[in-house]
């Protein structure tokens, strides 16, 4: 049976996932090469929804078939992340946990690395010796040290494939969420440079990094610019939305029962720009078996809003107030900044902070000095509440 995945749904069967084929055959080419020794590095960008993680999880089940060790490493389902108490600390020690996890599942033993991860990344001293009934009993203190922490980490991805080589062809970490590293704040770029000096030495492991990051994203300059941490040794991969001709073909495949016109049709693409994760939600939320012309395409689009919306509108109420006016000042087109200062009435310097803040968070990119809202759906949900309430949803209840 044909059907259009949730957008939610990263974990697509092979009925689900469609199109990616020549994106999937050149990044299998290049980290295929691993087992030969030239391992490449790989940056995968794309706006929300483009279908990035959906893409990472069907290249990791087609190496695990080919016995590789592929780790899958999720920022974002990080419980420091969560707690909002992401550090490098806390990075290190997900990829350590995330690394044993795949180990066991892959039926490498693992047990002698958490037994040499507490030797080698604890300092280890006599404390006091105290007497207990007549016996002499030595008291230690422990005290964790990141720098043995990390580099054990860092090390222990080609240690494995050294140790275990005749049982798998290489070893991949795949980072998902990656955008989420900016957390780091000020220790990121030494971060990133520390991440190089381990990756550029070790030979039959790859690294694939994967985030919503457009490729105006500031991050993208810190991993691959001309100068940064990675500039030269990393590949930068783009995954675009879909076609007009794409969207067309996947939807007469796998929902045939929508009826549209050609008009129709293109107002739909309209709507969600070929980004796979709006045409499944929306396509999933249309109604089925009956004519949809363009009004009708347009009123469920309206009506649907703060479904397609949830991310933005969830990003939205996270913001403060001076961050929600910058990006409703956006609305009607791009400012620069002087532009959007004497619309809110400050000074430049009053508001530098906040679009950092809002370029950090993917909700605004600049271009030429111009700084606009790039998402349409974000721009027509704030533009709807404002035409169905007479005022945008600065505070929500």
């Amino acid at each position: 049976m044909n059907e259009l995945a949730w957008g939610t749904n990263t974990d697509l069967n092979d009925n689900q996932f469609y199109n990616r084929v020549e994106d999937i055959k050149f990044m299998s080419d290049l980290l295929r090469s691993s087992q030969y020794g030239t391992s490449p590095s790989i940056l995968i960008t794309g706006i929300r929804g483009v279908g990035k993680s959906a893409l990472m999880k069907r290249i990791q089940k087609k190496f695990r078939d080919e016995n590789y060790l592929v780790v899958y490493i999720d920022l974002s389902a990080s419980d420091a992340y969560q707690k909002d108490e992401f550090t490098k600390e806390s990075f290190i020690e997900l990829i350590y946990d995330q690394i044993i996890d795949e180990c066991g599942k892959s039926g490498i033993t693992t047990a002698d690395k958490k037994i040499e991860k507490y030797i080698k990344t604890h300092d280890v001293a006599l404390r006091e010796i105290v007497n207990v009934k007549g016996y002499p009993v030595p008291f230690l203190w422990t005290e964790k040290n990141y720098k043995k922490l990390a580099n054990f980490v860092m090390d222990l991805p080609q240690y494995l494939y050294d140790e275990y080589k005749k049982d798998i062809n290489g070893v991949f970490l795949f980072f998902d969420e990656f955008q989420i590293i900016k957390e780091l704040g000020d220790d990121l770029n030494d971060f990133l440079w520390y991440m190089r000096s381990y990756i550029q030495k070790q030979n039959n492991v790859s690294y694939v990094f994967s985030g919503s990051m457009s490729v105006k994203d500031s991050l993208i300059e810190k991993i691959a610019g001309s100068n940064g941490a990675f500039g030269g040794r990393i590949l930068t991969i783009e995954i675009k939305p879909f076609s007009h001709e794409t969207t067309r073909n996947y939807l007469n495949e796998k929902a045939e029962y929508l009826k549209f016109t050609d008009e129709g049709f293109d107002q739909f693409y309209d709507c969600t720009k070929g980004v796979p994760f709006y045409i499944n939600v929306f396509g999933n939320l249309l109604p089925k078996n009956i004519p949809l012309d363009s009004e009708s395409v347009k009123e469920n689009f309206i009506k649907f809003l703060p479904i397609l919306a949830t991310h933005f509108s969830n990003s939205w109420f996270r913001l403060n107030l001076q961050q929600q006016k910058i990006l409703t000042t956006l609305l009607d087109g791009p400012l620069n900044k002087s532009g959007i200062a004497k619309k809110l009435n400050v000074t430049s310097g009053a508001i530098g902070r906040s679009l950092n803040t809002l370029l950090d968070n993917g909700l605004v990119e600049m271009e030429n000095m111009q700084y606009y809202v790039p998402n349409s759906v974000f721009r027509a949900w704030l533009k709807n509440e404002y035409k169905m309430k007479g005022v945008y949803p600065f505070k929500s209840i």
